[in-house]
């Protein structure tokens, strides 16, 4: 599976972009998953559900069926947090894997930067970043850049540059 990760301050629309970017892919045949990271406690089960109850009552993972999806939560409990090579194990093969998050990753990241977050490039900080997409234009920056409204562009550099992951 290639891998690519969505980097950017909070505010600078990583998740839009992402739900843009999603249907043009998968227009040109590709399949795509998703992983996000959350900085916080983050619930996906809702209190009085059984799923809750059996979370609650102290399983350490739940699995929870329909005819229309499967989700398996997994509970930590006391161990680290697990690292992005961790997670996309878990996942099913598919063609391409889009990070939201995971900002300080080793992996290959497209920067979203908009400038009414009013924040620095994250590039060139961070190594890992291999293009921008952006409402400005960029002076001096050695990187593919393309619009943050010209999602074809933005498909295309993800196209190009998403890699394997782990390498």
């Amino acid at each position: 599976m290639r891998l690519i990760g969505l980097a950017g301050w909070s505010g600078s629309g990583k998740t839009t972009l992402l739900t843009k970017l999603l249907p043009a892919l998968i227009a040109r045949g590709r399949t795509v998953s998703t992983l996000k990271h959350a900085h916080h406690a983050f619930d996906v089960d809702q209190p009085g559900k059984d799923s809750h109850s059996h979370r609650l009552a102290g399983a350490r993972e739940v699995l929870i069926s329909s005819a229309r999806r499967w989700a398996l939560m997994h509970e930590l409990r006391d161990e680290a947090e697990p690292k992005l090579r961790e997670l996309v194990a878990h996942l099913s093969p598919v063609d391409l894997v889009i990070v939201e998050g995971f900002k300080s990753g080793d992996h290959r990241k497209l920067e979203v930067h908009r400038s009414a977050v009013g924040k620095p490039l994250l590039y060139p900080g961070d190594p890992h970043i291999v293009a921008i997409a952006t409402d400005v234009p960029l002076a001096n920056v050695p990187l593919p850049t393309a619009s943050l409204g010209d999602i074809e562009a933005i498909a295309d550099l993800v196209d190009e540059l998403a890699r394997p992951y782990p390498p």
